[in-house]
This record gives structure tokens, C-alpha cells and sequence, in this order.
């Protein structure tokens, strides 16, 4: 008696009479099982959403309300030859792990066993030629045997289970043709030790599958890069909140029991869990969830507090208007399971290429068996043909024409300051014909700068660093750091909202707000020549200074943006930050295009209206608030200082305090992209080549292996171009 399956609480409530569930699907290798998938769950009545998503196998379900039940899914998968259950992100990475480290050993069991097998088919093959005894030739014939067939049940394991799932569920798969050469190579090797032949194709079977489950685990390694990142959103998101449950009663409770209208209270330090509105307490908090910008901003009455977003110092009470899942940084998450989801719909030209491929080898292969026969051939030398036409048309060369690229650019990415984290992102990088640049931490450095150290007296300067290390706050930290402070003042005091004071004999000295230092009409004068700036003064004895800090673009920031307008690709600014400081910066660098004051929802918005105009956006970002953007985008990019949920989101992440390294990640990619059209038209043409050899009877399995893997090497050899220099975008 089977048990009853209630998958009811994975179900969302889409509104609109709308139910969505994501399932996690195992066996999803190639565009053959994305379009099997999609098309059987499309079919089914009342599903108006059925979207497989190859990056970390999951397949998202939206139906009519109540039409079904999420086991009729997972039951659908099944007669297809696919185990399904909820996704659950924890669960999904640890497979995933797991499958890696499987086909790892896969690989190194082929890898061992062709080389041992191959060093003992040396001998047999220059033995043949100089009159080998038969007992030699079988003694080497046996000891590969020995060899070969625990490797091959082993390293075949990938081929093999996905070969039996598709049968089992009456369907094929690229997989099929594959195990059935590998079998029948590996049969008739041992049918002809028995008989004491010449041959055996031990060592051909072996090498076949290293290159297969290399091509597979390169692809696999790409992919595990791109997994969704649900789990850094709950990072973020508070499990609990401090409710209120009388006047002056609070209580820590799940945030599942907080609803709109309660208030709760935010303690200095802790990360909101809901959406509301201050109405009690001042504080400083960190919105850069919501604006990109590094900079804390006060709280007070009336101020909105987003979930995620970081209390600083005072305590605070806020009115709940969300929670749980109707927080803004849920909808980020929706936008970016959305996004990321919509981008999976680019498939490989590979995979769509050896979309036929399983139907048309059987064919070619069945027609060479019955043709020789008819034709008056034994059926051993029928067999033998056909399982040469089945080695030869293997898409060894096919499946490693993209990955090979892929592998080798990264690594000349990585040379040149860019870490590669999606696997298909170079060929969308190379195609892209606009550039979306975020302001704060993107175009500008992350750390502050303090704009007018020069006209500042060397020891002021020195005395106010020292004093800056009391206190944590961004500004200060700049001060401290611009003139390289390190040893703090003794007896030195906070005043919380204010700054930081103490005594250097027998004076006062204090840096912090300006009131607080009595310098408010010299920050007002700065503040007037350079509105963009954030001030911070400091006083010692009667003699004021004010610092004028603000955030620096990047060395070649206006080089970069030069380069990539030379080659034809627009570029413009989409910031959260103020009016002034987008402007400064758009005008700094020659961009004419660009927004400020926008929010995650506009940024998307924009992406999107580019779209629909054609338009290949690359979006480069590293805000919280540039996630659903950068998943949004045609490609996207991230300095490796961004937030963990931004470099996790982007498809690529460039290192150090330059843009160049933009530049250079476009210039690899169009050149990757051209050899990986050539490794496809090598591998066309060699099949175009290969098979009639292989169908006239002019190559035996051996000749087919070698055939394979020449092709496979060759395929490497060209995407080891990719090492050499990029000079210019071209």
C-alpha cells in the first residue's frame, strides 16, 4: 500500500487563481530532456506555465487553481524517465555536489583504465605486423579485458542510467546510442578474444567514454556556477522578529505570526525581517537594499524600513505593512527566480545540433547492418560495420566543442582579472551591443575617498585619522584611512548621531557632524561647491577643518567607457544614488544617457523596454538591489566587491579597482565565440566525412576510435587558441 503524498505546502499562491510549485528534476542533461519536459507539461489541461530551467534543473509549474494536485506533475515525470520532487535549494546543491564528484571519479576510472589499456595495445599492434604469436596477442587481449570491462561498468555508469531511464520510459535519448556502441564494442572485443582475432576494440570503448564523461563533467562544472541563489536571499531575511504583545511587552516570535498592523522592535544591529515604517526611536540605517548607496541614512517618524535592511545604532519601533512573503526582498527573489529562469530559454547550438542525433545514428547504423547483410556480408562483419558507424558519429567533438572554449577562455579571463561564473556567458557577452553601469561601487571605487586632503595641515590630518579609529562609520573610516592612521587616541568617546570626541593635552578634539564641531559654515561652503560630497569636520581647540569625502571613479573608468563606445556599444547609468552625484559621474566619464533615484522594479523596467527594442543589454552591477537587474540582463557583470547575492547573480565577476577588465571579458568572449563556430564546423565536417568511411566498411572500430578522438583533440587544440591576447573588441 502506497502512502499518500501531500505536496500542498511547496505550493504558492500566484494570486489570481494562479498555484505555482517548482519541482527539482533529476537527469536533465541536454535541450532534448528541456523540450521532452516542457512540451508533455504543457500539454497537460489548465498548466499555462511549464519552464525547465538546465542551470540547476528545476522545471516552474504555474496551473489553474485546483485543476491539480502536485503529484500528477511528479507522477507525469516519471512515465517520462525522470524523478522529480520539490525543489528545495539545500537538498538541489548537495545533488549537485554529489553528481560532480561522481562524474569526477567516472572520469578518472576511464581516463586509468585507456591509458593502461592502450599501453597494452601497442604491443598487440606492432605484434600484428612482426608476426606476434597468437598466445601473446590473446594473453594482451584478456589482460585489457580484465581491464576494461570493470572501467567501463564503472566510467559508463552517466550513459548507462540515462539510457535505461529513457527506455524504460519508451522514449531515446543522445545517451542510447552511445551505451549501446559501448556495449556492443566492448561484446564483440570479447567475442573476438574468444576466437583468437587480431583485434579488439577494448581500448576504443574506453577512450570513448573519457572523452564523453570529460565533455560531461566540463559542462557540468560550468553549470554548477550558476545555481539559483534563493539561499543567499535567506541570509538576509530575519526567521523571527520582536513583536510587541502589549504596551510595553515584547516577544520574540516566528515571522510567520507577525502580520500587517503590528509593531515590532529593531534593536541596533539586527537586520529588519519585515517591511514598515518607523514610528518611534531614531537610528542610521543601511539601505542599500533598496538604493545601492554605502552610505548609512538617518531613521526617524515616517522613515521606511525595508526586510534586510540593517539598523546601525539606535533601537527603533516599526508598524508592520508586510512580512514574510510579501516583503520587498521576497519580490527581489520572485524577480530573480523569474529572470534567471527566462535566461535558461537561450539554448546551446550544440545541444540543439545533437538534438537529432540519437534518432538518426540508430538509423544509420540499423541501415549499415541490414545493408552489408544484404549484400551478402556475414552478420559478425555486419555487426562490426555498425558498431563502427556508432563509435564514428559519437558527438565526442560536439559535446566538447562548447566546453572546451568555455574552459580555456575562463582561464584567459582569469589571467586578465575576470572569474567566469555561467557557463554560457560568453557567447551572450559577445553578442552584446549596450552597456547598463550601476554608479555606487561599479563605476566608483567601494571605498570612500576624502576629496580635499591636499588643503588639509599634514598634522590635522593626522591627529583627526587617529581620532577617526573610534569610530565605525564609513566616513570616519575614510578619514582614518586617508592619512594612514594607527594608533587611536586614549579616553576617546562616542555621542551616538553626533561623532566622537576626547582630549590631546588639555584640548578638546571632536570629528563628527559638523553642529557637533561648530562648523557648519564650512561645510556649507563646500557642501555648495561640491554638492555630491558627504562632509564630516573636526575641531581641536578653537581651530575647525572640514573633510569633504566622497566616492572616486575608478582609474580608467573613462578609458573604458571610451573603448567600449569606440566598438559601438552604448552606454549609460542606471543608479539609485542622488541627482547630483549620477550627474557628476555621468559627465566625468562622457555618457549622456543615464537615470538616477531608480529602484530595482526601474532597472528592470529599462532592461526590458531595451529588449523589446532589440537591444543585447549587458548590466554591470553590485548592489543587492542590482540582483534582478543583473539576472534580468542579456549578461551581467559584478565587481568582486559586491554583495554576495550580486557576484552570486552575475554571470561574470571582474577583480581589482579597474574597469579594463570589462573591456577585455567582451574582446574574449567574441573571439571565443568565433572558435567555438569553429569547433562546430569541424565536428560537422568530420561526421560529414567519417560516416560514409565508416558505412562503406573502410573503417573498422579501432579506426573509428582513433577517428573520435582525433576529432575530440582536435576540437582542443583549437579552443587553446582562446590563451592567446586579446588586443582590441573586434
Amino acid at each position: 500500500m502506497q502512502a499518500a503524498r501531500d505536496f500542498s505546502h511547496y505550493v504558492r499562491d500566484l494570486g489570481s487563481g494562479v498555484s505555482h510549485i517548482d519541482l527539482a528534476v533529476e537527469g536533465v542533461s541536454c535541450a532534448g530532456c528541456m523540450s521532452k519536459i516542457e512540451r508533455a507539461l504543457s500539454a497537460l489541461p489548465d498548466v499555462t506555465l511549464a519552464r525547465v530551467n538546465l542551470t540547476d534543473r528545476r522545471v516552474a509549474l504555474e496551473w489553474k487553481q485546483g485543476a491539480h494536485d502536485p503529484t500528477r506533475f511528479i507522477d507525469r515525470l516519471a512515465e517520462l524517465g525522470y524523478k522529480a520532487y520539490p525543489f528545495e535549494p539545500v537538498r538541489a546543491e548537495a545533488l549537485e555536489t554529489e553528481q560532480a564528484s561522481f562524474l569526477l571519479r567516472c572520469l578518472g576510472v576511464a581516463a586509468f583504465g585507456a591509458m593502461n589499456v592502450m599501453m597494452l595495445s601497442v604491443p598487440v599492434w606492432s605484434g600484428n605486423v612482426t608476426d606476434m604469436i597468437p598466445e601473446q596477442r590473446d594473453f594482451f587481449h584478456w589482460l585489457s579485458a580484465l581491464i576494461a570491462l570493470p572501467a567501463a561498468a564503472y566510467s559508463g555508469q552517466p550513459f548507462f542510467r540515462s539510457a535505461f531511464r529513457a527506455l524504460r520510459a519508451r522514449s531515446t535519448n543522445m545517451d542510447v546510442p552511445i551505451s549501446i556502441g559501448i556495449v556492443l564494442a566492448l561484446a564483440m572485443s570479447v567475442v573476438e578474444t574468444i576466437h583468437h582475432a587480431e583485434h579488439a576494440y577494448f581500448d576504443a570503448a574506453l577512450m570513448l567514454i573519457t572523452f564523453l564523461v570529460a565533455g560531461r563533467y566540463l559542462d557540468q562544472s560550468m553549470r554548477r556556477r550558476t545555481r539559483a541563489v534563493a539561499g543567499n536571499l535567506a541570509a538576509l531575511r530575519g526567521e523571527t522578529a520582536t513583536k510587541f504583545v502589549g504596551v510595553d511587552e515584547i516577544s520574540e516570535v516566528p515571522i510567520a505570526a507577525v502580520q500587517a498592523g503590528d509593531i515590532v522592535l529593531l534593536r541596533p544591529g539586527e537586520r529588519s525581517a519585515v517591511d514598515g515604517s518607523v514610528i518611534e526611536g531614531r537610528s542610521k540605517i543601511d539601505q542599500s537594499l533598496i538604493t545601492g548607496e554605502t552610505l548609512p541614512v538617518k531613521a526617524g517618524p515616517g522613515t521606511a524600513v525595508y526586510a534586510g535592511t540593517l539598523n546601525i545604532s539606535g533601537a527603533l519601533r516599526v508598524r508592520v505593512s508586510a512580512a514574510s512573503e510579501g516583503t520587498l526582498l521576497s519580490e527581489i527573489g520572485r524577480l530573480l527566480d523569474n529572470a534567471v529562469q527566462a535566461r535558461t530559454r537561450y539554448v546551446q547550438l550544440a545541444d540543439r545540433a545533437a538534438r537529432l542525433y540519437a534518432p538518426v545514428v540508430h538509423a544509420a547504423a540499423l541501415l549499415t547492418m541490414l545493408g552489408w547483410v544484404a549484400f551478402g556480408a556475414s552478420w559478425h562483419d555486419a555487426i562490426v560495420m555498425a558498431i563502427a558507424v556508432l563509435i564514428i558519429t559519437c558527438p565526442c567533438a560536439l559535446g566538447l566543442a562548447i566546453p572546451a572554449v568555455q574552459t580555456v577562455v575562463s582561464g584567459a579571463m582569469f589571467r586578465n582579472g575576470v572569474l567566469l561564473n555561467s557557463g554560457d556567458a560568453i557567447e551572450r557577452l559577445a553578442d552584446v551591443d549596450r552597456a547598463v553601469f550601476d554608479k555606487t561601487g561599479t563605476l566608483t571605487l567601494p571605498e570612500l575617498d576624502v576629496a580635499n586632503a591636499a588643503s588639509i595641515p599634514a598634522e590635522m590630518f593626522e591627529l583627526a585619522g587617529r581620532l577617526a579609529l573610534a569610530s565605525q562609520h564609513p566616513v570616519a573610516s575614510a578619514v582614518a584611512r586617508a592619512a594612514k592612521a594607527k594608533t587611536p587616541l586614549a579616553g576617546v568617546e562616542e555621542i551616538t548621531g553626533q561623532g566622537v570626541h576626547g582630549f590631546v593635552d588639555g584640548l578638546e578634539v571632536r570629528l563628527g557632524r559638523p553642529s557637533f564641531c561648530g562648523a557648519d559654515y564650512l561645510a556649507n561652503d563646500i557642501l555648495c561647491r561640491d554638492p555630491e560630497a558627504s562632509v564630516v569636520a573636526f575641531r581641536h581647540g578653537e581651530t575647525c577643518h572640514v573633510f569633504a569625502v566622497r566616492q572616486r571613479l575608478r582609474p580608467d573608468a573613462a578609458r573604458a567607457v571610451a573603448a567600449l563606445q569606440q566598438c559601438g556599444i552604448g552606454v549609460e547609468i542606471l543608479s539609485g544614488d542622488r541627482k547630483p552625484a549620477v550627474r557628476h559621474a555621468a559627465q566625468s566619464l562622457g555618457i549622456h544617457e543615464w537615470r538616477a533615484g531608480v529602484t530595482p522594479a526601474d532597472k528592470i523596467a529599462r532592461i526590458d523596454e531595451l529588449k523589446r527594442h532589440g537591444v543585447k543589454v549587458m548590466m554591470v552591477g553590485d548592489g543587492m538591489n542590482d540582483a534582478p537587474a543583473l539576472a534580468a540582463a542579456h549578461v551581467s557583470m559584478s565587481p568582486v566587491t559586491a554583495t554576495h547575492l550580486s557576484q552570486a547573480t552575475a554571470d561574470l565577476v571582474f577583480l581589482g579597482d579597474r574597469l579594463t577588465p570589462v573591456v577585455a571579458a567582451i574582446g574574449f568572449s567574441r573571439k571565443a565565440l568565433r572558435l567555438m563556430r569553429q569547433n562546430l564546423w569541424l565536428a560537422a565536417v568530420y561526421n560529414l566525412l567519417a560516416v560514409p568511411l565508416a558505412i562503406a566498411g573502410l573503417a573498422t572500430p579501432l579506426v573509428a576510435a582513433a577517428a573520435m578522438s582525433g576529432s575530440s583533440l582536435l576540437v582542443i587544440l583549437n579552443a587553446l587558441r582562446a590563451h592567446r591576447g586579446v588586443r582590441e573588441l573586434s
